[in-house]
């Protein structure tokens, strides 16, 4: 497959960029003529990964974390339409929180990396839409890989993103938890699922999950598939700091779906609309707005490099 790498050389701390003419090398050996392009901002691997399909790219790959993943997916997609359902989407990880990668058990080796990409081997992969309110307050689209996310975790990330993960992804997270529960006060959310009966719910996080990890290896929902056409809903509700200090390993191996304040649903929309003050989202990692949102999954919409 004609293949495109969208690279962010921030990726690893920065030792992406400062090794790229050695993982070059190693790719070219591997896979033999591809193109690259370098991003430089926000959005940046998006518009990149565009341009790349309408150039005739086959597959387009992500070289970076979560984050970089993410903005590659919105690339497939033009006026919130697939521009190429053939096209397939690549992982080369080097991020630091590595969720998505977790849902395959991909390791951060560049050689087991390039070997998925040499092959034809492509599966359906569904990817969620996400409508809601930007950062400006404008109405605004989104499309996410792995899990969205609303409530403390929106709270968490922007504490991660604004430290320099120098210490790795799994501490900086849980760090980052520590300190986003501290700040965080639980939310009443009207939730519809499916356009059903809205139920009004207490939300310490919401995740909306087609992939199975977040927060740098949190299992938060253990049951789901990127390619059944739904998605896997789970609802922490009531969840406090000593609940994470004393019961954190619940949280990493997937025990929390036996708590009484867990919730878990299936449902190919949810609707969300903030009953007390501002709720904040995370999307792979990032976070780019507030509810109300509606999410809503598209099945098998592209191909993914397994």
């Amino acid at each position: 497959m004609k293949t495109f790498l969208v690279v962010n050389p921030r990726s690893a701390n920065g030792q992406t960029g400062k090794r790229w003419v050695e993982i070059s090398a190693q790719v070219g050996r591997v896979l033999g003529e591809f193109g690259h392009g370098f991003t430089s901002g926000g959005m940046d691997a998006a518009r990149l990964a565009r341009q790349a399909i309408d150039d005739g790219y086959e597959c387009i790959v992500a070289v970076g974390g979560d984050g970089t993943l993410n903005e590659v997916t919105n690339g497939f997609f033009r006026d919130g339409k697939v521009i190429n359902p053939h096209a397939a989407l690549g992982l080369l990880p080097r991020g630091t929180g590595g969720d998505f990668r977790r849902t395959f058990g991909w390791d951060l080796e560049l050689g087991s990396a390039l070997e998925r990409l040499r092959t034809e081997k492509t599966e359906p992969f569904d990817v969620g839409r996400l409508d809601f309110i930007d950062n400006d307050g404008q109405p605004a689209t989104r499309f996410f890989a792995n899990i969205a996310s609303f409530g403390v975790s929106a709270v968490v990330a922007r504490e991660v993103n604004s430290g320099s993960k120098a210490l790795g992804g799994h501490v900086s997270f849980m760090w980052g938890t520590v300190k986003g529960l501290v700040k965080y006060t639980e939310q009443q959310v009207r939730l519809t699922l499916d356009g059903g009966t809205p139920e009004s719910v207490s939300v310490t996080t919401v995740a909306v999950a087609n992939g199975r990890y977040f927060g740098s290896g949190m299992f938060v929902a253990p049951d789901a598939v990127t390619h059944d056409g739904l998605f896997d809903i789970t609802l922490w509700s009531h969840y406090r700091l000593s609940d994470f200090v004393l019961k954190s390993k619940g949280v990493y191996n997937g025990d929390h779906v036996t708590w009484k304040n867990t919730r878990r649903f299936r449902c190919r929309t949810l609707h969300a609309e903030p009953e007390t003050g501002d709720v904040f989202l995370d999307v792979d990692g990032e976070t780019p707005g507030r509810l109300p949102c509606t999410m809503t999954v598209l099945p098998a919409v592209i191909r993914l490099k397994v």
